[in-house]
């Protein structure tokens, strides 16, 4: 890593709530670099969460979108994160992202939100990346070979997806002993077409 990489160090952190695709309030982190370079990112949000994920703070009883605001998420992004990492090394990213967790402190991200630390950890790299003048995938994969990797492909929802009539949110195909992705994605396609098929016969309606 060159010196200009290693000098380069995080000025600025900045959130702002906006809305998904659904209308839910999510996340959106914008991080400022020492030479001016400047990345957002916004937060996923999921329809449904398991028992087990990180979790996504939200500002809850008396807060906007029925509690699903996240302005105290957003808050602790321009806060407690950015006070602890302003002059940080963007170019640390392993290290930033285990200084994030340590600041949170909890096994599930419920303090500082899950929101928060994803939004900051992929705003700072895609900062990095531009800075360096390379795509996000080649600037994480650093001095390893990126290779494609094997695609996991939904062929049937269930959760909140369907009603809960099926326990199990997602069942995936993972394509195993293919010389090539697009081998690989080829078969994947053929299995999700046959299992619509077999539904149908067995008299299944599906929804898409």
């Amino acid at each position: 890593m060159n010196l200009i990489s290693m000098n380069l160090t995080i000025e600025q952190l900045t959130a702002l709530q906006i809305l998904d695709s659904r209308g839910n309030p999510t996340l959106e982190v914008t991080a400022v670099l020492s030479d001016g370079s400047a990345a957002s990112a916004s937060v996923p949000s999921g329809a449904s969460t398991g028992t087990h994920e990180a979790l996504e703070l939200r500002d809850g009883a008396g807060g906007g979108y029925a509690g699903r605001s996240v302005t105290k998420a957003a808050a602790h992004v321009e806060g407690e994160i950015a006070e602890a990492l302003r002059g940080f090394s963007a170019a640390a990213q392993e290290e930033l992202d285990r200084r994030l967790i340590r600041l949170d402190g909890t096994r599930d991200k419920s303090r500082l939100g899950a929101n928060a630390i994803l939004g900051v950890s992929t705003a700072v790299a895609r900062a990095a990346a531009l800075s360096r003048g390379l795509p996000l995938w080649k600037y994480l994969s650093g001095s390893r070979n990126a290779v494609l990797p094997v695609p996991m492909i939904n062929i049937l929802s269930g959760g909140l997806h369907a009603g809960r009539q099926i326990e199990f949110q997602d069942f995936l195909i993972v394509p195993h002993g293919f010389e090539s992705f697009a081998g690989a994605l080829e078969a994947s396609v053929r299995v999700h077409r046959a299992m619509e098929q077999a539904l149908r016969n067995d008299g299944h309606v599906l929804t898409g």
